[in-house]
């Protein structure tokens, strides 16, 4: 948050420095200059007047007036007139001013002022939170009132008054009030507060408070942000910011909706420095039964209900070369996450998890500790549970067998107790399993020839597992069963695999006379990967849960393929540098078991239900970067039997200078007739996205759109419009979604907020996400 009264006040403490100035003046002049047309002095009253264009300067601080008197007995000083009071880029006008050069306490009447100060800038140091300033943050302010009256040290009072930090002839806003309070360092307040632009008043408030602290980060009430959502009203987002101290501080926000919606949050965060670092913010919805609107004219409702969502991480250092960290994603209605948020991200979250982590190393072990739980919604009553309580693994990191040996030596182990549980409405179908597995593994490289390396590695892994599938369940067709048993199982295999890369061939072209590079360069890398695994009794009775567990028995597989890559070596200022602009890499795997390849996890689309085969699917994948502004890349998998293309991703970013950023990206499941999980065309998928943010250079002028669209159904999931406008001392940012949930049952969504930004004030973002991502 950002503040202008700090700015104001130097103004009035500059007012009351310069009572000494003048009581100086009635003796002989020192180092103070003092003029005026007519000049009079009695010793006796001990009285000092001067009237016409009377001035007196003393260092860089000058008063002029028409007429100044001051009575030396009682310490008072009356500038009457045309008062005008300068010091540096500061400058006060008024009718009237008063002084007492003992106490330093005055007053000027029907007074007008304007304040050029520069804020404390503070330095980022450890421990220390600062907030993001406001986009072209002005440091210039005027003030004025009917009566500006110094109290005290460090307090005055403005009657009748007000400032603004929008230093025109004609302030576009400002903020008036029947009695200001100012206590530097503290607090101001005011009583009967308006807020006015271009002359409109846009906001009243009995009674504003906020702080005048000279640091950028202190307590106080935040601007408020309004808005309009189909499903919720008309609504206001209002905020109170805590600066606890250097190193935390906290917002607490409040959300109103004409529909009886009603919503509460808070965010805390610290940083208490050497990597201890952290926030979390949380907010709870109170909402009533609503009535709304369909697409086709007909009425809905939604039943009341009362939600929470629970966001944040922590990063933590322990002793003994340990760290922590933490992760918090959680929302009790996946109905209200994906109706409340505006941004895409948390309006699809579809998933809710936690997790904690302990991490440490020492020379040649590594351990790894984790705690996490994840649930994934289909609908509102169907949902899926996985997780870890706990996950721990201990390694020995790769080292040499022996001094000067040639071949490596690594080893792995883990302990693990699975979350896996199924919700279908009342009923609960508990998978879990705890799993032991150790895993030794000797590796020998051989890089004798440049244009060829050979990695070959032999390894052992043994688990445990405590639960298996029932036998009586496993289906002799697809050799799958899905009923699980209380029946230990062990499992022990041998791999060897070699993976070879090369002959690697290269071609060289130099282009001196090139605007593009100076020299390009190919290399074709053929390689092959070969794998065998040792036969695994009771296979088809192992849980499958990662690829630990999906290493098939018994069989032997060939995975080969073709790298090409382009390089240019461009020169960048006076140094030439060789960057990658194109790989083309074609992937295939021949499988001696046709069944392995249903467990591939290399190929996205095997374990979808595409039959067993002994070939996989052909995967092309395709990345360009022919500058460094644009990126492209494509995957596609192609059917194997068919020669048809099974999925196709295609994904590409362009940043036109720091001014218009880009997001493009596609995805296509097709159908294939005679292919099982491709032949039933409920099950495709067809969507494109588009993000792109451009602004002007200075950030006065810029707009955010996207939108996601599923073509498959021809229906639009959700569509977003940002833009803002920054003038020199203020601005306004709106922001328009819709929003359509894939779950059936959920309506769609129109959403609009309005916010204004005014320069030492700043703005804030309501927790749904509305307006993140304008500059303020």
């Amino acid at each position: 948050m950002q503040r202008a009264v700090p700015i104001v006040t130097v103004i009035l403490l500059l007012a009351g420095t310069a009572a000494p100035a003048l009581a100086q003046q009635a003796q002989p002049p020192g180092n103070e200059i003092v003029k005026s047309d007519t000049y009079e002095y009695n010793r006796q009253a001990n009285h000092w007047h001067g009237t016409g264009h009377a001035e007196i300067e003393s260092g860089d601080a000058k008063i002029y007036a028409d007429d100044i008197e001051a009575w030396l007995n009682e310490n008072r000083v009356v500038a009457v007139g045309n008062v005008s009071f300068v010091q540096g880029n500061n400058w006060v006008a008024a009718e009237r001013a008063e002084f007492n050069t003992k106490t330093r306490l005055g007053t000027f009447y029907k007074a007008y002022g304007i304040a050029n100060i520069q804020p404390q800038r503070q330095t980022p140091t450890p421990g220390t939170v600062i907030a993001p300033r406001m986009t072209g943050q002005d440091t210039d302010v005027i003030f004025f009132g009917d009566e500006v009256e110094k109290v005290g040290p460090k307090r005055y009072k403005i009657k009748n008054g007000g400032f603004s930090t929008c230093v025109q002839p004609t302030p576009r806003w400002n903020l008036s009030a029947d009695s200001i309070t100012l206590n530097i360092d503290d607090y101001t307040l005011l009583r009967q507060a308006v807020l006015k632009v271009k002359g409109v008043p846009m906001l009243y408030v009995p009674i504003l408070y906020y702080p005048t602290k000279k640091e950028d980060r202190a307590t106080g009430f935040l601007l408020p942000t309004v808005g309009l959502a189909s499903l919720y009203g008309q609504s206001i987002h209002n905020g109170f910011f805590w600066a606890i101290n250097r190193s935390q501080d906290a917002t607490i926000k409040h959300d109103w909706y004409s529909k009886g919606v009603q919503g509460i949050g808070s965010e805390y965060r610290y940083n208490m420095g050497g990597g201890a670092i952290g926030n979390l913010r949380a907010h709870l919805l109170d909402q009533p039964a609503l009535t709304y609107v369909l697409s086709s004219g007909a009425t809905s409702s939604l039943s009341p209900t009362r939600s929470y969502d629970l966001v944040g991480t922590a990063n933590q250092p322990l002793p003994a070369n340990l760290r922590a960290r933490g992760q918090v994603n959680y929302f009790s209605s996946i109905q209200t996450i994906q109706q409340y948020n505006t941004n895409v991200y948390d309006a699809t979250r579809s998933q809710r998890s936690f997790s904690g982590n302990v991490t440490g190393a020492w020379r040649l072990y590594s351990l790894n500790a984790t705690l996490d739980r994840s649930e994934s919604f289909y609908n509102t009553t169907q949902s899926i549970i996985n997780g870890g309580a706990p996950r721990v693994s201990f390694n020995r990191n790769e080292r040499p067998l022996f001094t000067g040996s040639a071949a490596y030596f690594s080893a792995g182990s883990e302990f693990v107790h699975f979350i896996r549980q199924q919700n279908q409405d009342d009923l609960h179908i508990d998978s879990g399993l705890t799993r032991i597995d150790f895993a030794p593994q000797l590796r020998y490289p051989f890089k004798r020839w440049q244009w060829m390396t050979v990695n070959s590695t032999f390894s052992w892994r043994e688990t445990f597992y405590t639960r298996s599938i029932d036998p009586a369940s496993i289906d002799p067709v697809t050799d799958r069963g899905n009923i699980l048993i209380d029946d230990a199982i062990n499992r022990q295999y041998f791999q060897l695999q070699a993976q070879i890369v090369g002959p690697v061939f290269n071609r060289i072209w130099d282009t001196p006379q090139s605007s593009y590079a100076e020299r390009f360069k190919h290399t074709v890398e053929p390689f092959v990967t070969v794998t065998r695994v040792s036969p695994i009794n009771s296979f088809n009775r192992i849980v499958q849960t990662d690829g630990i567990d999906s290493v098939f028995g018994n069989q032997t597989s060939l995975n080969y393929g073709l790298n090409n890559r382009i390089y240019a070596k461009r020169k960048t200022g006076s140094i030439s540098q060789s960057m990658e602009i194109v790989n083309v890499a074609v992937t295939q795997t021949y499988y001696t078991d046709a069944r392995q390849s249903q467990y591939d996890r290399l190929y996205t689309t095997s374990t979808i239900g595409a039959p067993a085969s002994k070939f996989s699917p052909i995967l092309l994948s395709v990345r360009a970067t022919p500058v460094r502004d644009f990126d492209a890349t494509l995957r596609a998998e192609i059917d194997s039997r068919t020669r048809e293309v099974r999925t196709v991703t295609l994904s590409s970013n362009h940043n036109l200078g720091a001014r218009v950023q880009t997001q493009v990206s596609w995805s296509r499941k097709y159908f294939i007739k005679d292919l099982p999980g491709f032949n039933d065309p409920n099950l495709l998928n067809h969507f494109v996205s588009l993000s792109t943010n451009a602004h002007t250079r200075d950030n006065r002028y810029g707009a955010i759109y996207s939108f996601y669209y599923n073509l498959q159904q021809s229906s639009l999931l959700n569509q977003r419009l940002m833009g803002f406008y920054n003038a020199q001392c203020c601005g306004i940012a709106f922001d328009y979604s819709t929003y359509s949930s894939g779950f059936s049952g959920f309506p769609a969504n129109h959403r609009f907020f309005i916010s204004f930004t005014l320069a030492g004030l700043g703005n804030f973002s309501p927790f749904n996400g509305a307006l993140s991502g304008v500059p303020r």
